[in-house]
């Protein structure tokens, strides 16, 4: 069926239909939008006015357009672009570099505040490391390497720093998966984590600092 609309401010109007559909449910957050022609049919308009439609709601944060796949739902709410939808479009090295900057200041922060449960965890979490790393496990390695340093982030007792490294580092995962070829790295930087766990436990904010600085120079990868 055939949507007629005021021919004033065409491209404002469509998108704002569009908007509605969202709102309404009709389209949810990852659903594809029909193609260009069904939207020229279905508002009836033309191709310049959906392209304007398009990038109204694009630059809105509503909506992103994948080159060669089509045009997705990227947000519920007509607001700026949601910050976990912006991480799964950024590029490895620069959600890499960002988790570089708070490895060192969420184990700095672990040192003044952590308590013996946080210690425990931490402790737990490296323990799986290792035994991963050595049983040439990678997908556990990675998970346990993601869950150790989470660990200290939530000893920070910084709620912000530990959401974020959180959001950085699940964005990560599947990277990793494809930059290490195995275990290797892992193994060899075991005794880098231990010193940064025991900086942490002996509450030395400088050392653990120094240690985290140590853990993302890139030759440790």
């Amino acid at each position: 069926m055939q949507i007629f609309i005021n021919k004033l401010s065409l491209a404002e109007q469509v998108a704002g239909n569009i908007r509605e559909q969202i709102a309404l449910g009709r389209y949810k957050v990852e659903d594809k939008l029909p193609i260009e022609p069904e939207l020229m049919k279905m508002f009836g308009v033309g191709r310049s006015t959906i392209r304007e439609a398009i990038k109204l709601l694009t630059n809105s944060g509503l909506l992103r357009v994948q080159q060669g796949a089509g045009t997705f739902v990227a947000s519920i709410t007509n607001t700026t672009e949601p910050f976990d939808q912006r991480l799964k479009r950024a590029k490895n090295t620069d959600l890499n570099e960002v988790r570089e900057l708070i490895e060192m200041k969420i184990a700095e922060k672990a040192a003044l505040n952590r308590t013996n449960k946080d210690i425990a965890e931490m402790e737990k979490h490296l323990s799986d490391r290792r035994m991963a790393a050595t049983k040439g496990l990678m997908k556990e390695c990675i998970d346990a390497d993601i869950a150790f340093h989470t660990s200290i982030a939530q000893a920070s007792k910084n709620e912000i720093l530990a959401d974020l490294y959180r959001s950085v580092a699940a964005h990560l995962k599947n990277w990793f998966l494809d930059f290490y070829e195995d275990t290797t790295a892992f193994e060899r930087t075991y005794m880098l984590h231990e010193d940064l766990l025991n900086a942490i436990i002996a509450g030395d904010a400088k050392a653990a600092w120094n240690r985290a600085a140590k853990i993302v120079e890139p030759k440790n990868y």
